[in-house]
């Protein structure tokens, strides 16, 4: 006599969001407050790296790193802010599984960069403060973009291996 194998097959589609949204007399002042904070989030950040990047007297090593984290800072909070503001307004409190799969992804992916481009900072003051005659001979425009790219990558691997094994 042959057994059969009991299996849960309950698939996740989505999971459903609690919290804030639970209050909907709250919900307008909520999404007017947290838009106002992405807003000005987004106009800071790209400021930031307009900036930077059309001022010649901004062409040094350390505004070579605020630039990235700010870049860094416009990313991850791009990858959760637009959703939330959505669920304020939709009043939609699920999110497909994929899709916060893909902001966890995408936030651990700018958090590692993060912090790895603040220990380049340092690392770029730290040269700056104990060897100011070797400075420009060390913190060269190649080693700035080898203490950024590698971050990048990193990061990208490390958030691209969580998402394959949380799709397992």
């Amino acid at each position: 006599m042959a057994r059969m194998k009991k299996e849960n097959l309950t698939v996740l589609d989505e999971f459903i969001l609690m919290g804030i949204i639970d209050h909907p007399e709250l919900q307008a002042s909520f999404f007017g407050l947290f838009l106002i904070i992405y807003v000005i989030s987004l106009l800071c950040n790209l400021g930031m790296i307009i900036l930077t990047q059309m001022d010649s007297r901004l062409q040094t090593p350390m505004y070579f790193f605020l630039r990235h984290l700010a870049c860094i800072d416009l990313g991850y909070s791009t990858a959760v802010g637009p959703k939330m503001l959505v669920n304020f307004v939709a009043n939609q409190n699920t999110i497909p599984y994929n899709w916060c799969a893909t902001q966890l992804a995408f936030f651990i992916m700018f958090i590692i960069s993060e912090l790895f481009i603040l220990a380049a900072m340092a690392y770029d003051r730290y040269v700056a403060i104990c060897n100011p005659l070797l400075y420009t001979v060390i913190m060269s425009k190649r080693v700035c973009w080898v203490l950024v790219v590698i971050p990048y990558l990193y990061s990208a691997s490390l958030s691209l291996n969580k998402l394959c094994r949380g799709q397992e």
